[in-house]
């Protein structure tokens, strides 16, 4: 069955009955401001929410609205955002923001199309912040919301496909209700992030569609919603060298274009190095090294390629900064002065420091 043999106004009544007794309590729904609706959708891409929570928490009390975000320094920005990952996304709310500073005066403004034009700002945060912060009835499509219209309506089409998601919009724009568009678009959210789930069982005894599911009565939820494969990962070798004088570790900045841009690493190189091979390359640094042992091997998955990772501790003579891209840095200013992604969080438990609320970014 596709969507249009399936009338989707008959999942709206028990829908908005079902949310207001099952919603969950979040800090950006207690205060569903323009700016906190923005921030947390922003954040919630490609993060759990229960990850998020913390962060949104943090991120909001030190950056309360448009102008501080706008007017924040980048490194600042990058360890407020750390253990978020994925860092290209407040880079472009950033850059939104100073849009909305010079466009509209500082204030978001409540127009979808004109949300459209924010960098960063796509289709489904537009029509979150348009629906939820200002009631206009449009649509907000994401994963969750594609997954449980596939499901109720039985329609087997690719959702990776863009004009699957373009015509799965045009239908819910004519059903969401003019009064309740926030609602009606959360509780979309919140059925698929909370009953319909993606993998495993869903669970769909507590499902206010149980009875108007065609997936459900087919016994047809674990193939659907179909979804075309990513492209396979690329595998990356890499050898990770914690370098270190006792109180000092030396840091390089990574450049501002390009993965994990403008954040901080451990001296890096691509392929596996030997032992020997590793002292002589801290040598070719001008440090005098001292002893070196290996560490555990380490694995981190980006969007499009895959970090193996093999990593040596290696105690040199006395750092002193000099005409280098080096920066020697006192481990104790980690927390608060560097930021630093979670490909590296395997080698940073070495020297005891922690990042982030919770420890390391997802990237």
């Amino acid at each position: 069955m596709k969507i249009e043999e399936y009338g989707l106004n008959v999942l709206v009544k028990p829908l908005l009955e079902w949310f207001p007794l099952h919603a969950r309590t979040l800090p950006w729904r207690e205060d569903a401001s323009p700016y906190r609706v923005w921030v947390s959708e922003i954040m919630l891409q490609q993060t759990r929410v229960e990850a998020v929570k913390p962060y949104f928490e943090r991120f909001v009390k030190e950056l309360p609205d448009v102008k501080a975000l706008a007017e924040c320094e980048e490194e600042r920005l990058l360890k407020l955002w750390e253990g978020l990952g994925y860092y290209n996304r407040v880079r472009n709310m950033q850059a939104a923001a100073k849009q909305v500073m010079e466009q509209y005066g500082g204030r978001i403004p409540p127009e979808y199309e004109k949300l459209l034009k924010l960098k960063g700002i796509g289709r489904y945060t537009a029509g979150a912040v348009a629906s939820i912060a200002y009631g206009k009835p449009v649509p907000a499509v994401d994963g969750n919301v594609l997954r449980v219209i596939s499901r109720a309506a039985g329609d087997d089409r690719d959702i990776m496909k863009q004009s699957v998601r373009a015509n799965m919009e045009q239908y819910l724009l004519e059903i969401i209700p003019k009064d309740q568009a926030g609602e009606f678009n959360q509780a979309l959210m919140e059925l698929g992030a909370t009953v319909c789930l993606p993998n495993g069982e869903p669970k769909c005894m507590e499902c206010p569609w149980q009875q108007l599911c065609i997936a459900r009565k087919e016994g047809r939820i674990a193939l659907l919603p179909v979804k075309s494969k990513a492209a396979k990962r690329r595998i990356e070798k890499r050898t990770v060298l914690l370098i270190r004088d006792g109180e000092k570790v030396v840091l390089r900045k990574r450049p501002q274009k390009g993965l994990l841009a403008g954040m901080y690493e451990f001296p890096n190189e691509t392929g596996f190095m030997e032992l020997k091979e590793a002292v002589d390359y801290v040598k070719e640094m001008r440090l005098a090294p001292l002893k070196i042992e290996p560490l555990a091997d380490s694995k981190h998955i980006f969007s499009h390629v895959e970090w193996h990772m093999k990593g040596y501790a290696i105690r040199v003579e006395e750092l002193s900064e000099g005409e280098s891209e080096l920066l020697f840095a006192e481990a104790a200013d980690f927390k608060e002065r560097y930021p630093m992604a979670s490909a590296f969080a395997a080698y940073t438990e070495y020297l005891n420091i922690r990042l982030g609320k919770k420890g390391f970014t997802e990237d």
